[in-house]
């Protein structure tokens, strides 16, 4: 996909129309990694309708696709949002809503969003979101609410939000959300505006504002049932946030073969670039850490193969703080490499950076993941400890 890079931005175009048709060079890619197996790889094992890998496999698929992370995932039906959306179908959707949104997505005929972030509440606090799902007198659910940074908005074949929303305020706290399939043509959809990301659009893909003002959708849209909305998107997110870090090692790994092709090219005060201490010392430590990093997401999703993602929490988490951290600072040698071009359009650097730095914040910041690592480290320790307690009483006995 790298060398179909340079003819996927120049049919793109430019202004708006790069929001209204997906340059033909997709599709092209796109058969030919349906002819030669590599669709759909991110459903594993479990699902009928995936490759059958694990996801300690297809870490290693998701990594290559990571290098040209624009249009790869895309090429390979792998892309996120529709990675996580495909999977909630396939996981709660009932038999019309996987007919109805599933198949169309699996055959990649479409595209979708995810619908939870909100700019008027902190919603790395789910429990914030303050969206409504209530319903109407006339049967089925209307939706009202104000959502931003809905990732694939913009796609011109973006057809269905999966969108979050509070159906009880008297249930218990986690027991207020709920998630419903909103359709893209509903009427009171509007995507109000794309919003950029350290001056990128990411179009046409893209990620917007929404406004769904007295959008009315069927009952049967309901995905799972009232009030289970936590239990959906903790489903959805954990392989998710994996995925993510799979990615991200592709996008390290393609920024540390530029930086030693730079430093090898150029030469400064007498002597190659490549030759500096400093130099060589960026290469060690960008080796190293991206080693470290794989080591992380590799072990994660081994103990989702073994265990699954709720009781691999932990990993999971680890792995989504240390991941971007370490791919930023190898992006950042490899930007300091090569200087002023090094934060321009003429190599991928500058736009992997701006990627990376947001998915610091993207599926949860670090603070909630770094909080949450504390906490279940304690309890596993704390549990240690008791059966430590435990096993000696019995041996007195």
């Amino acid at each position: 996909c790298i060398p179909a890079e340079a003819e996927y931005r120049r049919d793109l175009g430019e202004g708006a129309q790069r929001w209204k048709a997906v340059p033909q060079v997709m599709e092209r890619l796109k058969e030919r990694a349906r002819t030669l197996g590599l669709w759909n790889l991110f459903l594993t094992k479990e699902y009928a309708e995936g490759a059958g890998l694990s996801n300690y496999e297809y870490a290693v698929l998701c990594e290559i696709m990571g290098r040209s992370p624009a249009i790869a995932p895309e090429a390979c039906n792998c892309s996120a949002p529709d990675t996580g959306n495909m999977e909630v179908f396939a996981k709660y959707g009932t038999p019309e809503q996987k007919k109805r949104w599933l198949q169309p997505l699996l055959e990649g005929k479409i595209r979708s969003a995810f619908a939870m972030t909100e700019p008027d509440v902190a919603s790395s606090d789910a429990t914030n979101i303050c969206t409504r799902i209530e319903r109407s007198s006339r049967g089925g659910y209307v939706v009202n609410g104000r959502k931003w940074w809905i990732s694939g908005a913009g796609h011109p074949n973006c057809a269905v939000f999966i969108t979050m929303g509070k159906s009880d305020l008297s249930a218990k706290k986690h027991s207020q959300q709920s998630i419903i399939v909103v359709p893209a043509d509903a009427p009171g959809v509007k995507v109000v505006r794309p919003l950029t990301v350290f001056g990128y659009d990411d179009a046409p893909h893209g990620h917007c504002e929404v406004v769904f003002e007295n959008v009315w959708v069927p009952e049967e849209n309901l995905i799972l049932g009232e009030g289970r909305g936590f239990e959906v998107i903790q489903g959805r997110l954990g392989p998710g946030r994996i995925h993510h870090c799979m990615r991200s090692l592709g996008m390290g790994e393609r920024a540390m073969e530029l930086m030693v092709q730079r430093v090898q090219s150029r030469s400064t005060f007498g002597r190659k670039i490549s030759e500096h201490g400093v130099v060589l010392d960026f290469i060690a430590k960008s080796r190293m850490d991206l080693e470290a990093a794989r080591m992380l997401v590799l072990r994660a999703a081994d103990m989702i193969d073994k265990v699954g993602a709720k009781n691999a929490l932990k990993e999971i988490a680890m792995a989504k703080v240390m991941v971007p951290n370490i791919v930023l600072a190898v992006l950042d040698r490899a930007i300091q490499m090569f200087g002023a071009g090094g934060v321009g359009q003429d190599t991928p650097l500058a736009e992997f950076w701006a990627g990376m730095r947001t998915l610091r914040i993207a599926d949860g910041p670090d603070e909630v993941h770094t909080r949450q690592i504390a906490q279940l480290e304690i309890r596993q320790q704390n549990a240690r400890l008791e059966a430590r307690k435990q096993t000696l009483s019995s041996a007195r006995l």
